[in-house]
């Protein structure tokens, strides 16, 4: 199989090449001023109970599932994982491959201000939302910001030093958390160069598509103790995010599983339980 991810990285330049332009820091800094500050996403993943922390993410489709559940209303999907008391959200915003638009998280984030349902009786805590997306310029994190986020992702692998420098400067500026996806040692090195804070493990190799529950299992231990360890892809069952657990995972990333279960709060009470 061809790499799918430098086919995918390809076309997002080219996407958004209309878009690029200058972006200063005082843009950024005024978008953070101008906006509703959002809950912290990396706050959200340390539980102080001390249990497994659920990402729940919406997703229409993917290049490896094809569709998964085509034309789910991402705000109603949403509200099921927050009345389930997830942790966080993952919001796909590519629609060429995952069938995500931007106004899914602002629709999202919208929601969760303005109407917030209620949990066991009380209103449920709003949970952080992360625009998960292939971030290549700070165009894409000044529209996150405006969009609502909590927190952008930074696929290390797909991107030069210098692009993950500014990514991470123009989160921080924006007053935003990043999420830095490795797949290896070496991207682990160079997550942990750029002072990463959260990093997640795609168990699944974005070239191939072939997933691996054993890759969290050998790179989560070697993250120092101040680093948020996330566990992403290839999450179906308990065991599965017992697996994660058991590697030192703070949190596991589920997309897949949770869009195709007709009843998510379980599916997330049961990863919460290990």
């Amino acid at each position: 199989m061809s790499d799918k991810l430098t086919e995918i990285m390809a076309w997002k330049r080219r996407e958004i090449a209309p878009l690029v332009r200058v972006v200063s820091k005082a843009e950024l800094v005024q978008a953070d001023r101008a906006n509703p500050r959002p809950p912290g996403f990396a706050a959200a993943l340390r539980r102080s109970d001390g249990r497994l922390a659920v990402i729940s993410e919406i997703k229409r489709r993917s290049p490896s599932a094809g569709d998964i559940r085509a034309g789910a209303s991402a705000p109603e999907q949403a509200r099921r994982y927050q009345q389930a008391g997830a942790d966080a959200l993952s919001i796909l915003t590519d629609e060429k491959y995952f069938g995500g638009t931007l106004e899914d998280l602002r629709a999202v984030t919208n929601q969760l201000r303005e109407t917030p349902p209620t949990l066991q009786g009380r209103a449920a805590p709003t949970p952080p939302c992360l625009r998960k997306d292939f971030m290549v310029h700070p165009v894409q994190v000044l529209q996150a910001r405006e969009a609502g986020a909590s927190a952008i992702l930074i696929i290390v692998r797909a991107l030069t030093d210098e692009e993950i420098k500014v990514l991470s400067n123009a989160a921080g500026l924006a007053g935003l958390d990043a999420l830095f996806e490795i797949h290896d040692e070496r991207e682990l090195e160079r997550a942990l160069a750029h002072d990463a804070t959260v990093i997640g493990v795609n168990n699944r190799d974005l070239a191939v598509f072939r997933t691996d529950l054993g890759l969290s299992e050998r790179l989560i231990p070697q993250f120092p103790k101040s680093v948020i360890a996330v566990s992403e892809s290839g999450i179906v069952s308990a065991g599965d995010a017992a697996r994660a657990r058991g590697a030192g995972a703070h949190a596991i990333l589920v997309g897949e599983a949770l869009m195709r279960a007709s009843d998510p709060a379980a599916l997330i009470a049961a990863f919460r339980g290990v």
